[in-house]
């Protein structure tokens, strides 16, 4: 079995380590409501999808709880 001849160095290791890191995911903004959504899904506030009604969005009453 290979067994390696030095040591890798902080720096090397590091720089192998450097495409492991966590990325923020992209949002935009709903163009019916302004809610925060993911690009390319229905908004979950309005459901609305590229102008049209796609999920029909049952909203609450504070009187009704």
């Amino acid at each position: 079995m290979a067994v390696p001849f030095r040591r890798t160095s902080k720096t090397k290791k590091r720089m192998r380590r450097t495409h492991l890191k966590k990325e923020v995911g992209t949002l935009t903004a709903c163009p019916k409501c302004g809610a925060t959504i993911q690009p390319h899904r229905a908004c979950t506030k309005c459901g609305y999808y590229k102008g049209k009604e796609v999920i029909s969005v049952v909203e609450k009453d504070a009187t009704e709880e």
